[in-house]
């Protein structure tokens, strides 16, 4: 498809056919939304995630609805190629299945996203289902569940056992069957990934899954590396842009206290006869 047309939800599942895997991306600003628009990524993902990289808080269950769908909308402003997918955070959709579609439908028309994304298989399949129904599409999201952080006491890598890996298999399929467009599945093993993928009609999208996937999705600070701390094991840092702003700033820092910083190319001057006057005129006050 041309790359100046706006990717539909057709067009992502189309990518399933594709010997080559697409490539997705999160992000939660303008600025960062303004570079991905003029490259060929199909979908961008405005994730929960957010909780941690843009609010500083501890995991992803402390985001508020209405916290990701300010970002949404910023993002949104910078995008109008990619297929745009907001997060329904923790507690937007669990309750109730009207909740979910209410809260579904706030991002697609305030946040002018295309779809949502929401974490859970079987156990929320009514919310995907009836979120599909009022006209919304839908992501599924599977394996390692980050809202699931505190009942877990931790991240936990899912489908290592024979049990866990066929309750994901099983999630896979009814979110197919409950009109999900594509599924996202995290960090769980290559070779479970491998067989969803072959088994499912519709697009995966692996993080931590292994390349076998149809598509992959990492976080823009993650792969600029915008943060001190190491990557995730599931990313990686194709820049250390953190180094470059903290030097960047050194440099301002030492600029302004030399005073090279601002020179004349970044201030304006009055004209000489203008001073003049002034000056004469205000010796008289």
């Amino acid at each position: 498809m041309s790359s100046k047309i706006k990717y539909k939800i057709s067009d992502i599942q189309n990518l399933k056919n594709s010997k080559t895997p697409f490539c997705t991306i999160t992000v939660y600003d303008y600025a960062s939304s303004l570079i991905i628009n003029e490259l060929n990524i199909p979908l961008v993902l405005v994730g929960d995630s957010a909780s941690m990289v843009m609010f500083g808080y501890e995991n992803t269950t402390r985001i508020s609805v209405n916290e990701l769908l300010f970002l949404t909308k910023a993002v949104s402003r910078g995008i109008n190629r990619a297929l745009i997918v907001a997060d329904l955070p923790f507690m937007s959709y669990q309750p109730s299945n009207s909740l979910a579609v209410e809260n579904a439908g706030r991002f697609i028309k305030e946040g002018r996203a295309d779809a949502v994304k929401l974490e859970g298989g079987i156990e929320y399949i009514d919310r995907v289902e009836n979120i599909v129904k009022a006209g919304i599409p839908v992501m599924g999201h599977i394996g390692l569940k980050p809202q699931s952080v505190l009942q877990e006491s931790g991240y936990k890598i899912k489908g290592k056992t024979f049990e866990s890996a066929k309750e994901i298999y099983r999630d896979a399929i009814a979110l197919e069957k409950a009109g999900a467009f594509s599924v996202v599945l995290e960090c769980v093993p290559v070779e479970l990934a491998d067989i969803i993928t072959s088994k499912l009609k519709i697009p995966t999208i692996g993080i931590g899954a292994g390349a076998g996937c149809d598509g992959q999705i990492q976080v823009f600070h993650d792969l600029i590396g915008s943060f001190k701390k190491s990557s995730p094991k599931h990313a990686k840092k194709y820049l250390n842009i953190e180094r470059s702003i903290a030097a960047a700033i050194e440099n301002y820092i030492k600029d302004v206290r030399d005073r090279i910083f601002p020179n004349q190319s970044n201030y304006v001057t009055m004209h000489k006869n203008t001073l003049a006057e002034l000056k004469k005129a205000l010796e008289n006050t």
